[in-house]
């Protein structure tokens, strides 16, 4: 019968949850980088547009958009960010490496040695 929910009948698709879906990429992803429930997570939209123009009465909505309107481009894409596992320790400098000004200066004479 056509428009009745039995109680048997799926009502969601299976791909939503569990791996090959969308959501079950991502969990397997997740589970490959050692990400756990708790953690700082932060969701972000990059590849969006967001103009910085103000038009007057009379601009051309066909191309222009109004002041701070923003427009998801085509390629849009999410970037997801774990903060509680960024490392924000600054890189120390190795002792050993000297720069290009601190070495002495080779003469001619002991480069044709060489």
């Amino acid at each position: 019968m056509n428009g009745s929910l039995d109680p048997e009948e799926r009502v969601m698709d299976d791909s939503l949850i569990y791996p090959g879906g969308m959501l079950g990429q991502l969990a397997l992803i997740l589970e490959k980088l050692g990400w756990e429930y708790g953690d700082d997570v932060v969701v972000e939209i990059g590849g969006t547009v967001v103009s910085g123009i103000h038009q007057g009465d009379d601009y051309n909505k066909k191309w222009a958009t109004p002041y701070g309107d923003r427009k998801y481009n085509k390629d849009a894409f999410i970037v997801i960010s774990n903060n509680s596992r960024r490392d924000l320790t600054k890189s120390q400098p190795n002792p050993e490496l000297m720069g290009h000004h601190q070495k002495e200066d080779i003469t001619n004479e002991e480069l044709s040695n060489s």
